[in-house]
């Protein structure tokens, strides 16, 4: 004992803070959208590493991202329900951070100031995308859509477009207003009586020359 003491005890160091927590690695590739996925769950990831492979140590708490053996990031663990993301800002290309003002809610309620199609548009569109950012870039455009051709006319198209799809894109709405196809009046469906087939022909054709 007065050796421990004399000796050994003042080169001892402080115990960790934290309790020590077990580890385990994974090799995961960065996807486009600057995302890893864990357990079915999603990190985000600095977008200069899109496509390269990426070193994953995992505890219960933390997720660290190393590339190289240094690491660029690091996200508390996500728990429960499949499918989370963490996304940081930083992380993000210069074109996905301008979104970050607006939200779901925002996009929505521009949505419906404009009309109830244009509202379900917005959903359907927010709906179809894993990164809610990308779902923004869509909305986004759309707002600009409407600048170009008017908030009646993107209505009209988004009208238009749900006659096609429940889940119409961006890509369907440009596309009918750039053609003017939400300026033609869809005119209903004439009934069975109303109905003349051009290639019918007659009795009285059938009857010529008596036969």
């Amino acid at each position: 004992m007065s050796v421990f003491l004399e000796e050994e005890k003042p080169l001892l160091l402080p115990l960790p803070a934290a309790p020590y927590e077990l580890a385990t690695w994974k090799i995961a590739t960065v996807q486009f959208n600057y995302h890893i996925t864990i357990e079915k769950m999603h990190y985000s990831v600095p977008y200069e590493y899109i496509k390269l492979k990426v070193d994953v140590r995992m505890t219960r708490n933390v997720i660290e991202v190393l590339f190289k053996n240094l690491r660029i990031c690091s996200h508390p663990r996500l728990h429960g329900r499949q499918g989370q993301y963490s996304t940081v800002i930083d992380h993000m290309p210069e074109d996905h951070k301008k979104y970050t003002q607006w939200n779901a809610t925002r996009f929505i309620s521009w949505g419906e100031s404009v009309g109830p199609n244009t509202a379900i548009t917005v959903k359907a569109i927010l709906s179809s995308y894993k990164v809610e950012q990308q779902g923004f870039k869509s909305c986004m455009a759309l707002l600009k859509l409407a600048d170009r051709y008017s908030l009646p006319r993107l209505e009209a198209a988004c009208t238009k477009a749900l006659s096609y799809t429940p889940r119409p894109g961006y890509k369907n709405i440009k596309t009918i207003l750039s053609t003017g196809h939400d300026k033609i009046i869809t005119e209903e469906i004439a009934t069975d009586n109303s109905v003349t087939h051009g290639l019918t022909r007659g009795a009285s054709y059938y009857g010529r020359d008596g036969k």
